[in-house]
């Protein structure tokens, strides 16, 4: 068991020293410690203790160390991270802001970013109030104008910090996504950006109701049922947003979710989108980045994205609703470990007691199979949240994905899918008819290729241009391909991974495959199907797919169903 197991230790898991007693995560120490420094303080544990105000190394603590009889050497991903910081902001560590010498600078690097030079005749700064990965946050007041006396947050970023051509590469990113997504409810409102010789200031509004990891310590460790869902619903909204447009996060915690007032029900808005990124629905990214306790298995893999942020959600609602977390160990590399191997506990308390809905829904998010995992918008349509009059459910990029390999897909395999389609229950078609409605189909109930392009318009910000995401979707729009009803378009949009990560995907399969048995199963050769799959004369096929024919009649077995419904290339043959 040791440092690879789910459950946590009681009273032991907010230890941060050895000898030093342990804090419950219901009863916060009354006087805040300053963690130490960690070794990859880019990548913070976020080990649950500590205040927001007056906390300069909060997001950096250490994560406590662990003894174990027979330690043995762990995945760990230290050089990757070693060397993304060093790309990004030299030998240094991030949150120095001692002046680089030497061959920490690159030479003639430009830390001019074309911002307004007004900020101190327009802002007054006060105290610091909270630090972040690469700057600091302060309280501010406005000088002059309409608004004098409106106090807003300012981010701090020093230019000394900005080393590498990467680090100022980042802070004209994050400018850009904090300007593209202002004006969603739950995202932090961004005014401007400024910049002197010394460092850039970005001006944001000021949200006084404290951090998400407040409210939950301050609430005994976790949340009720139905609070939680305020919380997670308002997290989903502000995320579902952020994937539409090509955005995905890479810090998502309680840290970095704040409430703008003190009251109960005050508006969470997401914050500290520097390590932000864009990303098309068709490419991956490969940096290690994020904080150690939420990051997800393929991150650690160098292959993922925007399905690591649903990660993330999933080990915060599994904080909100027990108060605890779901992978624990005293170092990163125990973390990494964890994440990488661990399963998350359902069975200690409050679990047996919390409803099974709530169950479904934590581990829809924590599958270590990225494909299986829901998306945020999927999320917001689970029955557990489900409530049509409060929630409204934004447009989903997975579905113009989806679309795209049906359409690209062979006849047999897009008749496959048309039967699985017809064993959906209500609550899965719930989603679907959701994302049908959006496309604005026709009186006659048919929606084009250019009804999601459309669609994708209305909602479109400068972030998504900057992701290339409409470029994604001009391609999918330009194919040539008939009108789809909302039955062929359930069959084009479900996600065959999703399914299989379902208790009753069996029941789903075989009701799917006797569907298939009255409508589209034929009798086939093997050379048909390789055609159809389009196989090369390379690939052994009379060898992999003899088992997908049955001998008696030669029709698909119920193994060829299955195999035809996830879609195979040439590669994946081989590798199976």
């Amino acid at each position: 068991m040791g440092i690879c197991h789910g459950k946590h230790v009681p009273n032991l898991e907010f230890q941060e020293e050895e000898d030093l007693p342990a804090p419950n995560i219901g009863q916060p120490t009354p006087i805040p410690r300053t963690p130490k420094q960690g070794k990859f303080p880019f990548c913070s544990p976020s080990p649950l203790l500590g205040s927001y105000k007056n906390s300069p190394a909060n997001l950096n603590g250490r994560t406590p160390l662990r003894f174990l009889k027979r330690p043995f050497p762990p995945p760990s991903p230290a050089k990757h991270i070693r060397a993304l910081l060093a790309r990004r902001h030299g030998p240094g560590k991030p949150n120095e802001a001692s002046i680089p010498e030497g061959s920490e600078v690159e030479v003639g690097l430009d830390k001019n970013f074309g911002f307004s030079k007004q900020f101190f005749s327009k802002f007054e700064l006060a105290e610091e109030i909270g630090r972040g990965h690469f700057g600091y946050t302060c309280a501010a007041k406005v000088k002059k104008g309409d608004t004098k006396g409106e106090e807003v947050a300012v981010k701090v970023i020093p230019k000394t910090k900005m080393t590498t051509a990467i680090a100022i590469e980042d802070v004209h990113r994050e400018v850009r996504i904090l300007s593209s997504l202002t004006g969603h409810k739950n995202v932090v409102h961004f005014y401007d950006a400024y910049e002197d010789e010394d460092n850039v200031y970005i001006a944001m509004e000021l949200c006084k109701g404290g951090e998400l990891l407040e409210r939950i310590l301050s609430r005994g460790g976790k949340y009720s049922e139905e609070e939680a869902k305020t919380v997670i619903v308002q997290i989903l909204s502000a995320v579902s947003f952020c994937h539409l447009q090509g955005v995905v996060h890479r810090d998502l915690k309680p840290e970095n979710f704040l409430f703008t007032s003190g009251d109960e029900m005050s508006t969470l808005k997401a914050i500290d989108f520097g390590l932000s990124d864009f990303v098309k629905p068709d490419e991956r990214l490969n940096d290690i980045v994020g904080s150690a306790y939420y990051v997800a298995p393929e991150v650690l893999h160098r292959s993922y994205g925007t399905e690591a942020d649903m990660w993330s959600i999933g080990v915060i609602a599994y904080i909100l609703l027990c108060g605890s977390r779901p992978f624990w160990a005293r170092t990163e590399s125990g973390i990494f470990r964890a994440v990488l191997k661990a399963e998350p506990s359902f069975e200690e308390a409050p679990w047996p007691s919390l409803s099974s809905q709530s169950k479904d829904f934590v581990k829809k998010l924590l599958n270590k199979d990225y494909r299986k995992r829901m998306t945020a918008t999927q999320a917001l349509c689970h029955p557990w949240l489900q409530n049509p009059e409060k929630i409204k459910i934004p447009l989903d990029i997975i579905v113009f994905k989806l679309i795209k390999a049906y359409i690209c897909s062979s006849s047999l395999r897009k008749s496959a899918l048309r039967a699985l389609a017809k064993t959906l229950t209500v609550n899965q078609l719930y989603y679907l008819r959701e994302q049908f409605a959006m496309l604005n189909p026709s009186k006659n109930g048919y929606i084009s290729l250019q009804n999601l392009k459309t669609a994708l318009l209305k909602n479109s910000t400068e972030a998504m241009k900057d992701a290339k995401v409409l470029d994604f979707v001009n391609m999918v729009s330009s194919l040539q391909y008939t009108k789809l009803d909302f039955e062929e378009f359930a069959a084009a949009a479900i996600s065959v991974h999703q399914m299989e990560a379902l208790d009753t995907w069996e029941q789903h399969a075989r009701q799917a495959y006797e569907f298939f048995e009255k409508d589209g199963n034929r009798p086939i050769m093997i050379d048909e199907l390789a055609s159809e799959l389009g196989l090369g004369p390379s690939v052994p096929v009379h060898v992999v797919l003899q088992d997908w024919i049955r001998h008696s009649d030669g029709k698909l077995s119920l193994l060829g169903f299955v195999k035809l419904l996830h879609g195979v290339s040439s590669r994946t043959i081989l590798k199976a």
